[in-house]
């Protein structure tokens, strides 16, 4: 496991900050001793929580090619047929993964294949399972074709905590399944849009590994 890029300098920040504050409170521990532990306790709770957050564990997919793999950690909380209306503008099979803070925060591709559309979208900051959340929040939206012609759309969709939404690739791009495409900055959903006729795997209440667990098949 590593720490993600997107989190370094955050976490360096921190552990500067933490330290300059115990060594302040350290001048003061002969007669406030209390005010040291106060501050190691405080300090050391966020600087694990950001660990905790940012941390990059290694996966290894093994999916076949006409499989999707989730592309984040999370719970599913939707499965159901309806309109795609920015880029399909047709009836798509759509599967909603939601990203707690404690989930890992990297998002990975879902299959292999071409990027044939990516567009960031600034926006509102619903809660994530709010029903609007995937039209009205901070979100971008990536479509990847595979060799054989079929294509997914997957958006990641920013959260009430979520002020950032981060994303490595753009049009044309040729991707490998499970390479790391983008970051979602705290609580926050991915969702994604399959052809109809899909053989979808997961379920409802599901929980998911991003770049392991199998959730589609055609």
């Amino acid at each position: 496991m590593t720490i993600h890029k997107e989190g370094r300098s955050l976490i360096l920040i921190t552990t500067l900050l933490v330290g300059v504050l115990l060594f302040i409170a350290d001048q003061y521990a002969t007669q406030y001793p209390w005010i040291f532990w106060l501050v190691l306790l405080i300090g050391g709770f966020f600087w694990m929580a950001f660990v905790q957050f940012f941390r990059l564990p290694s996966r290894k997919n093994t999916a076949e090619p006409h499989q999707w793999v989730a592309p984040c950690d999370g719970k599913v909380v939707v499965i159901e047929e309806v309109e795609e209306p920015e880029y399909f503008k047709d009836k798509r099979i759509q599967v909603s993964i939601f990203m707690s803070p404690l989930n890992v925060h990297a998002n990975w591709t879902p299959c292999a294949g071409q990027v044939k559309y990516a567009e960031y979208h600034p926006g509102k900051y619903l809660v994530a399972w709010h029903p609007k959340s995937s039209t009205e929040n901070e979100r971008t939206s990536i479509v990847v074709e595979r060799g054989d012609g079929k294509q997914v759309l997957f958006r990641q969709i920013a959260g009430a905590l979520a002020r950032r939404i981060c994303y490595y690739v753009q049009k044309e791009d040729v991707l490998q399944q499970g390479q790391e495409f983008g970051f979602i900055k705290f609580g926050s959903r991915v969702d994604l849009y399959f052809p109809l006729g899909t053989e979808i795997i997961c379920k409802i209440g599901d929980k998911t590994v991003g770049n392991e667990t199998v959730i589609a098949s055609a």
